[in-house]
Parts: C-alpha cells; structure tokens; sequence
C-alpha cells in the first residue's frame, strides 16, 4: 500500500464556465500535482445554482467525488435522480427524510477515502447542528477502518468554519471550507494532523461578484430589487486546494492552495 495520498479538491464550480475551465484543465493539474482522488464542489455548477442530471453527467468524469451545500436542491429534478448518482454526497445536515447520502466512502488504491458534507447554520438555511451530526458519523463503526476522511465544511461564516476545524482536529484528515467563493489564505495542518482552510474559493469568473455579473450584483445592492443573477465569464480562474496525506495514519502532511488561470 502507497504510504502518501494526494488529493486535489476543486472550489465551487460556478456555471458553464467553471464547468469548461474544469474540464479542459483537470488533467494537466492532476497531472501536475501527481493526484490520487479528486474531489470537486458542485454546488453551482448549473447555471450557478445547484446540478441537474446534465451537468453531473458533465461533472462525474472529472471527479471521484462530487460535494454539494445549501443550493443543493435549487434543481428540484435532482430529487429524483440523486440516489442514482453515485458519486455525488449531499450535506449530511439535511433532514433524514432527504434523498441522498452525506458522505460516501471510495477506495483507491487499497485505500479507503471518507468524503463527508456539511451545511454550517450561520446566515444559513434552516438545517441540523452539523457538530452533533459529523460528531455522531465520525463515532459510528461505519468510519472505524476508514483510513483518509475529509470533510467539506460549507458554511458562511469564518468563526463557524474556524471552530469545526478544532472540533474535528485529529479525528479526520482535512476540513475544507467551502460556499463564500473567495479563497482565503489561513491553509495550515492543525497541531493534532488535521489539515484546515477557511474557504478554498470558486472555479469560474473572477471579473464579477463570487462569480456573477457585477453589474447585476451592484443593482440589488443599490436598489434591493430581486433580480436574476447571470454567471459571468471572464478572468476564469479554478481555485482549491492539494493534501498530500499519511496512508497509514489519515494525518495531514503537507496542504497547499491551487490558483489556475485560463487562457
């Protein structure tokens, strides 16, 4: 069995233009950083707000793992197709009577990778205590021999994302902010092997408002007035980050952050 484990996980792909600035670089970047497992956050993929069948059909073939958030349903067809897509892991927050599952475990390699979601509550949408319920996957005897786990953590605010980190330090292999699109600079491995960052940003424009046209954005600001946001599509940029992880051990060795422009 390998003793490291190198894991590529994508920010939130925002629209047709994250979605083709992943599919036309995924290869040269898992190349790059010699990856083990993909794992992409797929939130706003269909038109930047949740996924529908077409475009996890899109998806599936540039990850082993899909995660979701709080626009997990904005695609109501996806509540049909979900538990026919085996790749995709839904918060495990949401009501118990939701379909899908909120974390998955793969194998790899002689490997086991936990890919485990959760919904933060803060500025959020009405949803379980994510502490109790991470707490209670993470005591189960379902991820007792699971070697590698990693957590995307999708939650708005920084002291929530903050506090999970040290909540599940030593008891998984990395938590992974996820859901504010802006990629923060705080990586680091938590002193009991956990890697952490706040927010790993968005795969999409970058010249607009979290991946939106800015001049849509600056009208609700200015006037409140609800309107249909629009991605946007320049200065396409894949944000995330690489974990390079103990095989054996599940401990954080090394975490650094991904930044990619597209021509």
């Amino acid at each position: 069995m390998q003793t490291k484990f190198n894991i590529l996980f994508i920010g939130d792909v925002v629209g047709r233009y994250g979605r083709r600035a992943l599919r036309n670089s995924i290869d040269s970047i898992k190349s790059k950083y010699d990856i083990d497992f993909t794992i992409v956050n797929a939130e706003n993929a269909a038109d930047g707000f949740g996924i529908n069948k077409k475009v996890y059909a899109e998806l599936e073939v540039c990850a082993d793992a899909l995660t979701l958030g709080n626009h997990t349903w904005d695609k109501q067809e996806i509540m049909s197709d979900m538990d026919d897509m085996d790749k995709l892991i839904r918060p495990i927050n949401f009501s118990g009577k939701s379909p899908g599952v909120g974390f998955r475990i793969f194998k790899r390699n002689g490997i086991e990778i936990a890919v485990i979601n959760a919904v933060g509550r803060i500025f959020m949408i009405p949803v379980d205590n994510p502490f109790y319920a991470l707490d209670e996957l993470l005591n189960s005897p379902k991820m007792k021999d699971v070697e590698i786990k990693i957590v995307d953590f999708h939650a708005e605010a920084t002291s929530e994302k903050q506090a999970m980190g040290w909540f599940l330090d030593g008891r998984v292999s990395a938590v992974i902010g996820t859901h504010t699109h802006v990629q923060t600079a705080d990586e680091r491995i938590l002193p009991s092997g956990s890697a952490y960052i706040t927010d790993i940003g968005m795969t999409g424009c970058h010249n607009g408002v979290l991946g939106f046209e800015k001049k849509q954005a600056l009208d609700r600001f200015l006037t409140y007035i609800p309107q249909r946001l629009k991605v946007c599509k320049e200065n396409i940029q894949i944000n995330g980050c690489v974990m390079e992880i103990d095989a054996k051990t599940g401990e954080a060795l090394n975490i650094v952050r991904v930044q990619e422009a597209q021509s």
